[in-house]
């Protein structure tokens, strides 16, 4: 890997904390960012990287945590946006729920970009990595602040690659499916729950697959390659697999009323 300055979001545990212990394991030098202060500085200790407690949903933060990063580390190779929320609710959850999911699994991105994106056309380019989830290509039973604004940070990554790719500007989406993390375990409604533990990745699988990815370029990187099928399925013939998704919901009703 080419990235020896590295950047994670979300890193106190989960898929952030094995990102940030790979890319350290491969010799860069990480900052760690989280919003629980004594989980980043834990991660950091362990990998001799920087902790940088914050909020990666607030502009503000994301401009000071860039301006860290390039005065410790004298710029920035790679950008995980990984910072994420998984809210339960349906059409008619709190509007602050809502909120939080679109500042958190949006804007966090759109900051990000903001803060990057004169630095890295000035200096040629840079990589940036969002945690999109698989979500994002397909959708999430149980969840539709977590489905909408995934699928919009998907389209924000899309518009960024398509933007910016000739200047020099990588962009990839990290799209896994179930991951055994504190998300899965505490988050997520109990149906949705179940049907993504059966598959469950490690954080370290996950991490194993994007460090391989970040060597090249391919905009989708998908830990569970059944994922490209499902995508597949969902565009080609979108009245059947939505047909397929209502039954599984269906199933899930049934369930929660036996």
């Amino acid at each position: 890997m080419t990235a020896a300055r590295v950047v994670v979001t979300g890193a106190g545990g989960g898929i952030g904390a094995a990102l940030a212990r790979r890319f350290a394991a491969d010799g860069a030098r990480v900052i760690v960012n989280d919003l629980d202060k004594a989980a980043a500085e834990a991660v950091a200790a362990e990998i001799g990287g920087l902790a940088v407690a914050g909020n990666a949903a607030d502009e503000t933060f994301v401009q000071q945590l860039v301006d860290t990063t390039w005065a410790e580390l004298g710029g920035c190779d790679l950008f995980c946006a990984n910072a994420g929320v998984l809210p339960t609710g349906s059409h008619d959850a709190d509007d602050a729920l809502w909120q939080t999911a679109w500042q958190v699994n949006v804007m966090s991105h759109v900051y990000a970009s903001r803060a990057l994106l004169p630095r890295w056309l000035d200096n040629g380019g840079g990589r940036l990595l969002v945690t999109v989830s698989a979500a994002g290509l397909l959708t999430l039973l149980g969840s539709a602040p977590y489905s909408a604004t995934k699928h919009a940070a998907l389209g924000f990554a899309e518009w960024l690659r398509a933007t910016y790719a000739h200047r020099g500007i990588v962009v990839q989406a990290l799209c896994p499916q179930g991951v055994r993390t504190a998300m899965l375990t505490d988050g997520g409604d109990s149906a949705s729950k179940a049907q993504l533990t059966a598959t469950a990745l490690d954080p370290g699988e996950v991490a194993a697959v994007v460090a391989e990815a970040v060597r090249g370029d391919s905009f989708l990187v998908l830990p569970h390659p059944e994922v490209a099928d499902y995508y597949r399925h969902r565009a080609d013939e979108p009245d059947r697999w939505l047909a397929g998704m209502n039954k599984i919901q269906r199933s899930f009703d049934q369930a929660a009323t036996a």
